[in-house]
This record gives C-alpha cells, structure tokens and sequence, in this order.
C-alpha cells in the first residue's frame, strides 16, 4: 500500500511541477499515468474478491484516463467533445457506483441539494454564451457531476468533500475553456484539484471496502453506521 502511494505521490509531484512551468511536455507526459497510480492505490489497498463499489470506480478510473489521454491525439471540438464524452461515461459509471448507497446521501435532505443544483445551472449558464453547438453536451455533464457528487455524499464526508472537490476541479475546466475565467496557474489549480478529488473518492471507497460485511447496510442501503456528508 506505502509502494503504491509512494508512486502516485511522485507521479503527482513531478506532473504538478510540470504544470507550473506550463504546458510541458513533463506535464503531458506525467497525466496519462495519474489514473493508473490510482488505480494501483485502489487495489494495493483492497483484496480479493472485490465487489461491486471496487470493481465500477477501477472502470471510472479507466474512461477518465481515457479522458486524459485520447483527446490530445485531436484538436479544437473533437478534442473536447472526446474529453467531455469519456469523463462523462466515468461520471456515469460512478453515479452507477454509488447509487445504492443513496439512501445515506443528501438525498435524504432535499434543501441541502440546492447548492448544488444552484452551482451546476451557475457555471452552465457563464459558459453558455461561449458554448455554441456544444451547450448540450456541457449542459449534461454539468448535470451527471452534480448527481454524482450528492450521491457520493452517501459514502461519507472523505466521498462527499472528495465529489465537491471534483465539481470544482471541472467548473476550473469549464469557465477557462470558454473563456470566462481563466485562474493565475490555470493547469496547476485543475490539476491539483483533480488529483485530490479522485484520491479522495478512492480512499473513501477504499474505507468502504475495507468494513466488515457486517458494518454494511441492506443491498439498496449506504452503510448504516455512516450518515449524509451534511
């Protein structure tokens, strides 16, 4: 578990380094391995036979590294629209994930869901002038991310904080792209707040796979001894 840390702390390190001198070939070169590092935390921190949770983020791991790798192999629309496709397929396969734990989300707690309901429609509403044909697209990721970031809060607070965090990470994303807002250090603040928020979604999974079958709630049910994120 240390070895696997180890290399995704490194890989991290060296790719956020990378960032900070901008659009590097060290920074390229350094993503495509992020979500494999990852990958090899989740599974050097969990044994066989794993279930389902494990086994569905190990395949959202999978199409967001797809999200990190395909999409500089194209430019202009098909490179995003092929970036904003295969995260959007990993936000589906973690919404897929995490829904039979929704019973311990904020779902449970409608008013809590307003923030970010609010948030999603904000950051669609900034970009949209900008979007053109691909407002649809935007429009849909913006909804499945938030869906997955209230259910992910049916993990627990690592999960939730993690979601949010992942929320943000892609708003980052979003209003540079269309130029609405571009941060000092853009690619370093994206990618720190990606590589923290999928860490803490795995570690958090991780924790639940790790719990005794006891400790887990009924098929349909989040862990009973584990309220809303809220």
């Amino acid at each position: 578990m240390r070895i696997a840390f180890g290399i995704l702390a490194v890989v991290a390190l060296v790719h956020l380094t990378g960032q900070l001198a901008g659009p590097t070939l060290l920074a390229h070169s350094t993503q495509v391995l992020l979500m494999p590092a990852l990958a090899g935390v989740l599974l050097a921190g969990t044994t066989a036979p794993r279930g389902r949770l494990v086994h569905l983020v190990l395949v959202a791991l999978l199409f967001s590294w797809l999200g990190d790798s395909v999409p500089r192999f194209t430019t202009g629309d098909t490179s995003f629209l092929l970036m904003v496709g295969f995260f959007l397929i990993a936000q589906l396969v973690y919404v897929v994930a995490l829904c039979p734990y929704r019973h311990a989300s904020l779902l449970r707690r409608p008013a809590a869901l307003v923030p970010y309901g609010a948030f999603g429609i904000l950051i669609v509403v900034l970009c949209a002038p900008q979007t053109g044909a691909l407002l649809p697209a935007v429009a849909v990721y913006a909804a499945v991310i938030v869906a997955m970031a209230v259910l992910a809060t049916g993990l627990g607070r690592l999960a939730g904080t993690g979601a949010v965090v992942f929320v943000a990470s892609d708003a980052l994303i979003a209003l540079d792209t269309f130029g609405v807002m571009t941060l000092p250090g853009q690619g370093f603040w994206g990618m720190s707040s990606y590589i923290t928020a999928q860490t803490l979604l795995i570690m958090a999974v991780r924790h639940r796979a790790q719990q005794a079958p006891a400790q887990a709630g009924p098929v349909g049910q989040g862990p009973a001894e584990q309220g809303p994120m809220l």
